[in-house]
């Protein structure tokens, strides 16, 4: 696709450390702006992509990582750079929309997971829910944009969500592999790049399944890894993200280093 000069772009759109030291005022949920060092540096490890610097892939990114900054640090919607915030709203695999003060409120676990069978909504709250995945994902939950299907107004893309499970889910024990979560969304965006709504479609199911599948504490024994770090036996059931993997291409870009790769669509990044 045609190259883009993201510098003369709006703020947004830029690298994450630049959205951060160009949006000082703003009230953060926490008393202070997100450290993102940790994550920077898990994410030149083991991004898939390193993309153009002017590319769509960069510029599509860059906007979900300042949505991410602006869902789980900003506490003010009027305050959020990246999304029209009278017009907003997300929704996940075809469910509920959500409006900005829903996001606000609930948190992106809570709207982004709902009511499954091993996460329940309406028992959490952003704190809960923030505390809940920080634990299973103690080096983070990364996210990287893989492709992207077409440009704006509406832009489709597929997306990689990944972590190691070394901490406790609830009350089920860790099995210490590599969690991936591969999925796609489409954001509709205005003539500057802010966005109007977000449609989020992956399997929750079988993330909360890869979960759970060490079984509990105390009654249960953990899952037998291999030595790569993944189960010896797969379990898993044709689900929901197996039908638009039908129509994704299954490309990815050569590995290597990313220290600018994004941060997660749903999930607070650890500091």
């Amino acid at each position: 696709m045609t190259e883009i000069n993201i510098e003369n772009l709006p703020l947004w759109v830029q690298e994450r450390d630049i959205v951060l030291k160009y949006n000082i005022q703003a009230t953060w949920r926490y008393g202070e702006q997100p450290d993102y060092t940790r994550s920077n540096e898990n994410l030149a490890k083991e991004s898939l992509c390193n993309h153009p610097a002017n590319s769509l892939e960069k510029l599509v990114q860059n906007l979900v990582r300042t949505f991410d900054i602006e869902a789980n640090f900003k506490t003010n919607p009027q305050e959020w750079l990246s999304v029209v915030q009278d017009k907003f709203r997300m929704s996940t695999n075809g469910g509920t929309s959500y409006t900005l003060e829903d996001l606000v409120q609930a948190g992106t676990y809570k709207l982004l997971i709902g009511k499954t069978q091993h996460y329940q909504a309406t028992q959490e709250d952003f704190e809960s829910s923030t505390q809940l995945f920080h634990t299973a994902f103690p080096d983070g939950f990364l996210w990287e944009v893989l492709e992207v299907y077409s440009a704006p107004p509406t832009i489709a893309f597929k997306w990689r969500h990944w972590g190691h499970f070394r901490g406790n889910f609830k009350d089920y024990v860790p099995t210490g592999q590599m969690i991936e979560v591969v999925g796609m969304s489409i954001v509709q965006v205005t003539e500057n790049c802010k966005i109007l709504s977000l449609e989020h479609y992956y399997d929750n199911g079988k993330f909360l399944n890869q979960l759970t599948s060490g079984g509990k504490m105390g009654n249960a024994t953990q899952q037998q890894l291999t030595p790569a770090g993944t189960p010896s036996a797969n379990s898993g059931k044709t689900t929901f993200l197996g039908f638009f993997r039908r129509f994704l291409p299954n490309r990815t870009k050569p590995a290597s280093a990313n220290t600018n790769a994004s941060g997660c669509p749903f999930a607070a990044l650890l500091r």
